[in-house]
């Protein structure tokens, strides 16, 4: 459960970091994912979750 609060923790983190230090890159980003196909932002997602996993994997294996 500690695992789980830290890496919900690193999230707020990173997310902080571009609301806060840059808010007009995550203005255009939002306006740009609205205008995305929705299979496009699944895929994105999927990938993601892939990418999450494996860097997981590498460093607790």
């Amino acid at each position: 459960m500690q695992d789980f609060l830290a890496a919900i923790g690193l999230v707020l983190v990173v997310e902080g970091l571009i609301y806060g230090g840059f808010p007009n890159l995550a203005k255009r980003l939002a306006g740009e994912v609205l205008s995305m196909p929705e299979n496009a932002l699944r895929i994105a997602g999927l990938a993601a979750i892939a990418i999450g996993v494996g860097i997981v994997w590498l460093v607790r294996g």
